[in-house]
C-alpha cells in the first residue's frame, strides 16, 4: 500500500497538530526511523495520544509491516493489560514521559528520542499483511481485536477518495483520537494516502474547527452537535468543501441546524471496525437527513430478518443489515469461533445493525439488533464490558447497562446497580479507574432489583 500515494515535494508540510508541522520528507524518514527501531516484532503498541509521535509512529509500523495496535491513551490498568496482552506486542512506541509503564508492559521505545534521518528504502510487504490491530467492544466480554490488512485500508480509502472527491488539493481538519478508526484510519492514512495536509486540532472544539481554514472536515455527531448550536463557529465553515459525520446516526436537528448555520448539508457514512466505510453519502449527490447513503464501489450490502429470511429494499421494513466488501477485516486475532459466528454461511458480515434499504438504494440505520452496544459521543461501547467492571466492585451485586438518550452524545452510558452501601458517584468512579474514561456511566441509579424473564435473563426494555 503506497501510504504517500499522490504526495507532493517533500517540503510540503503533511501534518499540522496543534502547533507542531512536519512536512512529508520529515515525516517520512522519522518514521524510517521508527521501521528500522521496531523492524522483526510481531506487533507494536502505539501509545496513541493526538499528537506527531502517533503519527510518526503508525507510519513507521506499516512502513516495516509490523501490525501496529493503537492503545487508547486514557485505558483503565484491566483494558491496557488486555489490549497488551492479547494483542502479543513486543514494544510499546510512545514520547518520553508521555507513558508510565507498567510492570508487565513491554519495553518502551521513545519515538521522540529517535533520529529524523532514516533511510527510506523498505520492502512493500505484502497486500493482505495485517496493517493494525485495532480493539473493539462487543456485547459481551473484554475487547477484540480486528485484523486490518494494507488491502483493506486502500480499498476503503480509495473509495472514499472517489465518493467525496478527495484530491491533494484538499486539506484535512479534523480533532478526533488516533485510536478509531475514523480519527486514524480516515483521518491520518487517508490524507497521507490522497496527498491532501492534515490539520488536527488537538481536540475538537468548535472554535479550533472554525480557525482551521481547511476544506474537508471529519467529526462525530457530538462535534457537529457543538458547532451547530455555535454561530460563530458554523459560519466560519461556510468556506469548506465537505463537512463529514460519521461514527455514529446524525441527529436530523443537528443536519437541519448545521445546514442553516454553515450552509453545508453534511455527508454521512456508515461503518464499523470490521468493515471499514462502506456507504456514504457522495459530494455530487443528495444528501438526505437520517440516511446514510448508497454503498460505495465494490461494496454490496443486503437486509435479513431473524430467521436469515431476505428482507425487501422497499425503505419501510427493517432487517439486520449485511455486508461484502473488499474493506472487509481479516477476523477477530485468536477468535476463530467469534470470527465464524460474525459471517453468514454464505459469506456475508453480520453488522449487528438494523437498517432499511429504499428501492433507489439509500440506507438508513434505525438501531442495533441488541440493546448492547452503545453509541455515545462517536464512541462505540460494550454494556458487557462496564457490567463487568461494575460487578468487580465489592458492594455491587448486580449491574445493568443501556445507553439512554443524551442531547450532546447521542446516548450516554446508563448504570442500573444493585449495591449494599455504595453511592452513585463511588460507583462512576471506581469504573472510570478501570475502564477508558468515555466507558464510565454518566449516571448510575440505584435499584432494589432488576427485571429479569423467566431464565433469569435482565430485561433491559424494562429498566426505567
Amino acid at each position: 500500500m503506497e501510504l504517500l500515494g499522490g504526495a507532493g515535494p517533500d517540503q510540503a508540510a503533511a501534518v499540522r497538530i496543534g502547533d507542531r508541522v512536519l512536512s512529508r520528507g520529515e515525516l517520512l524518514h522519522w518514521a524510517s526511523a521508527v521501521a528500522a527501531e521496531i523492524q522483526g516484532a510481531p506487533a507494536v503498541a502505539v501509545h496513541a495520544t493526538a499528537s506527531a509521535e502517533t503519527v510518526a509512529a503508525v507510519l513507521g509500523g506499516l512502513l516495516a509491516g509490523v501490525p501496529v495496535v493503537p492503545l487508547p491513551p486514557d485505558s483503565g490498568p484491566a483494558e491496557r493489560a488486555h489490549i497488551l496482552g492479547d494483542s502479543g506486542a513486543r514494544l510499546l512506541l510512545a514520547a518520553r514521559g508521555a507513558y508510565e509503564p507498567g510492570e508487565e508492559d513491554p519495553p518502551l521505545v521513545p519515538v521522540d528520542a529517535l533520529p529524523r534521518d532514516g533511510a527510506l528504502a523498505h520492502a512493500e510487504p505484502s497486500p493482505d499483511a495485517t496493517a493494525l490491530i485495532l480493539y473493539t467492544s462487543g456485547t459481551t466480554g473484554p475487547p477484540k481485536g480486528v485484523l486490518i490488512s494494507r488491502a483493506a485500508i486502500a480499498a476503503g480509502l480509495d473509495a472514499l477518495a472517489e465518493a467525496w472527491a478527495w484530491t491533494a488539493a484538499d486539506t484535512v481538519v479534523h480533532g478526533l483520537p488516533l485510536f478509531h478508526v475514523h480519527g486514524l484510519v480516515l483521518g491520518v492514512l487517508g490524507p497521507l494516502r490522497v496527498g491532501s495536509p492534515l490539520v488536527h486540532t488537538v481536540r475538537p472544539h468548535p472554535e479550533a474547527y472554525a480557525a482551521a481554514g481547511g476544506s474537508l472536515y471529519f467529526g462525530v455527531p457530538t462535534v457537529w452537535s457543538r458547532i451547530a448550536a455555535d454561530p460563530a463557529a458554523a459560519g466560519a465553515l461556510r468556506g469548506a468543501r465537505l463537512l463529514v459525520s460519521g461514527s455514529a446516526p446524525l441527529p436530523v436537528p443537528v443536519f437541519e441546524r448545521l445546514e442553516a448555520r454553515s450552509g453545508h448539508r453534511p455527508i454521512e457514512r456508515y461503518g464499523m471496525t470490521e468493515t471499514l466505510i462502506t456507504v456514504s453519502t457522495r459530494a455530487d449527490g443528495e444528501r438526505r437527513p437520517g440516511h446514510v447513503g448508497l454503498p460505495l464501489p465494490g461494496v454490496e450490502t443486503r437486509l435479513a430478518a431473524e430467521d436469515g429470511a431476505p428482507v425487501a429494499h422497499d425503505g419501510e421494513t427493517p432487517g439486520e443489515l449485511h455486508v461484502r466488501a473488499p474493506m472487509m477485516f481479516g477476523g477477530y486475532l485468536g477468535r476463530p469461533d467469534a470470527t465464524a459466528a460474525a459471517f453468514t454461511p454464505d459469506g456475508w458480515f453480520r453488522t449487528g445493525d438494523i437498517a432499511v434499504i429504499g428501492p433507489d438504494g439509500w440506507h438508513r440505520v434505525v438501531g442495533r439488533a441488541s440493546t448492547d452496544l452503545i453509541k455515545s459521543g462517536g464512541y462505540r461501547i460494550g454494556a458487557g464490558e462496564v457490567e463487568n467492571a461494575l460487578l468487580a466492585h465489592p458492594a455491587v451485586r448486580e449491574a445493568a447497562v443501556v445507553g439512554t438518550p443524551h442531547a450532546d452524545l447521542g446516548e450516554q452510558v446508563t448504570a442500573y446497580v444493585v449495591a449494599d452501601g455504595a453511592g452513585a458517584d463511588e460507583l462512576i468512579a471506581f469504573v472510570a479507574a478501570t475502564l477508558s474514561a468515555h466507558k464510565r456511566p454518566r449516571e448510575v441509579r440505584l435499584v432494589e432489583s432488576l427485571p429479569r424473564n423467566a431464565m433469569g435473563k435482565v430485561v433491559k426494555s424494562r429498566l426505567g
